[in-house]
């Protein structure tokens, strides 16, 4: 089994982690990890790439995760593409605007690795 993670935050040390707990399904199942540290490169990483999951962080310069949300939801051919917003905006009203501009599931930092590992082989169908 394989797929594509893409984890988009601009905070250096928050992709680094975020790596960190994939990449157990990097080695055990040929999963692909990409990064981009900002909405645009994200965006285009996005077009280019076409990962199954996406990371995605909303507080970002150049363009938040709401608008990448809402590009990705737009166009038709970017439709299996799966997002997870992974942010530090806990309350209500952001978790809500995420999910309508096109996340499938809202995550507030600090995020537990397990977590974001289980909700990754859940998207991807990897066994445990």
């Amino acid at each position: 089994m394989s797929g594509k993670i893409l984890i988009v935050d601009d905070e250096v040390h928050i992709r680094m982690l975020l790596v960190q707990a994939l990449e157990d399904l990097e080695d055990a199942h040929g999963v692909t990890i990409l990064t981009a540290s900002n909405g645009i490169e994200g965006l285009e990483a996005i077009r280019r790439e076409r990962p199954d999951l996406v990371f995605l962080d909303i507080m970002m310069p150049r363009m938040n995760g709401y608008e990448v949300c809402e590009a990705v939801t737009r166009d038709p051919e970017l439709k299996g593409v799966r997002i997870i917003l992974l942010t530090a905006k806990g309350q209500e009203t952001d978790r809500r605007q995420g999910l309508e501009s096109g996340a499938g599931q809202y995550m507030t930092k600090p995020f537990d690795p397990d977590e974001v590992v289980d909700a990754a082989r859940d998207i991807l169908g990897l066994p445990v």
